[in-house]
């Protein structure tokens, strides 16, 4: 599913326009990464899951084509943890 088809869908199960539903997903979006750009970034929907991002430390790693060992830089990633419910419904 894509931005467009998520709206659509929120259309047919809400009273919203296309418009609305497209309006509604970027801000939805645009607060999830402000909130994850913070240092302790991290969003969490009840029963949907968490948002939240994290460092990880800088480590040695090998170059595949020279077999050279190389350092890899301490760099902040992304993280979704499913919530219970979530994790239920999938099981």
């Amino acid at each position: 599913m894509n931005k467009n088809e998520l709206a659509a869908a929120m259309v047919s199960k809400t009273e919203f326009t296309k418009n609305d539903a497209s309006a509604i997903i970027d801000s939805l979006v645009e607060i999830v990464i402000d909130q994850m750009k913070r240092k302790d970034g991290k969003l969490t929907i009840v029963g949907f899951g968490t948002f939240k991002s994290t460092l990880k430390k800088r480590k040695k790693g090998r170059n595949p084509r020279t077999g050279e060992t190389i350092e890899i830089p301490a760099r902040r990633v992304a993280k979704f943890i499913p919530g219970k419910k979530l994790k239920s419904l999938l099981d």
